[in-house]
C-alpha cells in the first residue's frame, strides 16, 4: 500500500518562510482553489447561485468564506480555505449547475506572499506590472522574470503571487534575488 503524503510546491513538509532584510516571502499553501467560467449568456444567472460577488476586471471580492479572483471575461479564480473546503470544485459546481463551468485548480497553482517596507522597489526588478498605483484588492496578470503569474495587492504591504506549481522553485528563485539585491 502506498503511504502518501502532501508535499509544498517546493518539495517540503512545511511551507517555507523566508526573511530577507525587511521582506518576508511565505509560501502559501492552506489555499483551495477552483476557476469558474460563466457559460456563454449565463453571467447573471450564475451571479444569482454564488454567495459572492463576481468582481469586475482587475478586481476580487471577499465574502464569508470565499474570495473572488478576476482572471479573465466572464472567469475568476475562487479561493477558500483549504481545511474547511478541501472539495471547493465539487461545492462550487453543486451550487452553480450548467451556468458556470467549475475546475479544480487547487494543486495546479502556487503561491508566495511577499511583504515588507520596499514591497514596491522589489516588485519593479521583477515585473512591468504597476504595483505602485495598484490598490489592495486589485489583481492582475503579468511576467514575473519570465514566468506567467497573477499579481494581487492584499494591501499596502502585501502581495500575493500566484503562479502555476511547475514553476514555483523559479518564482521563488526570482523574489528570492530581488528581495536580496534591496536588502
Amino acid at each position: 500500500m502506498h503511504k502518501l503524503k502532501p508535499i509544498t510546491p517546493l518539495g517540503a513538509d512545511t511551507p517555507r518562510v523566508d526573511q530577507i532584510g525587511t521582506q518576508t516571502i511565505t509560501e502559501v499553501v492552506d489555499q483551495a482553489l477552483a476557476s469558474v467560467a460563466a457559460r456563454d449568456g449565463r453571467r447573471d444567472a450564475l451571479q444569482k447561485v454564488l454567495p459572492l460577488i463576481l468582481p469586475g476586471v482587475g478586481k476580487t471580492e471577499s465574502q464569508s468564506d470565499f474570495t473572488a479572483l478576476w482572471t479573465g471575461p466572464d472567469q475568476w479564480m475562487i479561493s477558500a480555505s483549504h481545511d474547511q473546503h478541501e472539495l471547493l470544485a465539487a461545492e462550487l459546481k453543486q451550487m452553480v449547475g450548467d451556468t458556470a463551468s467549475v475546475v479544480e485548480q487547487t494543486d495546479g497553482w502556487c503561491r508566495f506572499d511577499v511583504s515588507g517596507a520596499a514591497l514596491c522597489d522589489l516588485f519593479e526588478r521583477l515585473s512591468n506590472v504597476r504595483l505602485r498605483t495598484m490598490a489592495a484588492g486589485d489583481v492582475t496578470r503579468g511576467t514575473i522574470e519570465h514566468l506567467g503569474a497573477f499579481l494581487w495587492r492584499l494591501d499596502d504591504d502585501r502581495v500575493a503571487v500566484i503562479a502555476p506549481r511547475s514553476s514555483a522553485a523559479s518564482l521563488h528563485h526570482a523574489l528570492m534575488a530581488a528581495a536580496q539585491s534591496i536588502a
